[in-house]
């Protein structure tokens, strides 16, 4: 199937990446190899890769220490036939958390499971982070494709800046602009009014999360300075009032 003319594979699959909160994770059984599939909560990284907090009590931890291999299937969640919203596959291996990383994929999945916060330090709990070979995405009648990771991930270069400052600006926005979070997620995204905070911010866009929903603001133009940062934010609020 080929898709069709206004079909944007690799915008909707950087949208699931990052607004799902929880997806599928098969993973191989250690010892025989077979297919095993449980049910995980996840949170994304800056590039938009999967991040895990998964307890090495878990038979899908023991299979990913014996074997890193795993899929994870994430979904739209739509109304309706399930088979009807859209979907991606991705494939590739899960990697512990190193020194150099944990800081910051501990911070994004807390901002996305503030819950975890009671048992993520526990001893037998690890963050993993899902590096992805390849995606399969779904996407109705005529919206099959297969995408490359620059496809989907988002591409860091250059952008030092903005992830060394993500804390501070993350918070800012939240302490200072929790108004400007709620018509982002009104105004421009279609959603309900509710308690919309920023979990997330990256060179393509911002992530807001009310309770369990996610939602995604993509920046019109690559975003990696203070200023460039500051105008956008600007920028998508004044499109939100209606005054630009």
């Amino acid at each position: 199937m080929q898709p069709t003319d206004d079909f944007d594979a690799p915008k909707l699959a950087k949208s699931l990446l990052r607004r799902r909160r929880e997806g599928a994770l098969a993973t191989l059984l250690r010892g025989s190899g077979a297919p095993y599939c449980s049910l995980v909560n996840l949170a994304s990284a800056p590039d938009g890769s999967p991040i895990l907090l998964i307890s090495r009590l878990a038979v899908h931890t023991k299979n990913v220490l014996a074997d890193p291999r795993v899929s994870l299937m994430l979904d739209e969640r739509a109304e309706g036939d399930p088979l009807e919203g859209a979907r991606i596959m991705l494939l590739g291996t899960a990697v512990e958390a190193g020194a150099a990383d944990i800081a910051v994929l501990r911070r994004r999945y807390l901002a996305a499971h503030p819950g975890a916060e009671g048992y993520i330090d526990f001893s037998d709990f690890s963050l993993f982070r899902i590096e992805s070979s390849g995606a399969h995405l779904v996407a109705g009648f005529g919206r099959i494709v297969d995408l490359d990771p620059a496809d989907y991930l988002t591409n860091l270069d250059g952008a030092g800046w903005l992830l060394e400052s993500e804390p501070s600006a993350v918070e800012h926005m939240n302490a200072d602009h929790l108004s400007t979070m709620n018509l982002y997620a009104t105004r421009l995204l279609g959603a309900a009014a509710a308690d919309w905070r920023c979990t997330g911010l990256d060179p393509e866009g911002i992530d807001l999360q009310a309770g369990k929903t996610a939602l995604r603001l993509e920046f019109p133009q690559r975003v990696t300075s203070a200023a460039g940062l500051r105008d956008m934010l600007k920028r998508m609020a004044d499109i939100a009032r209606g005054t630009l």
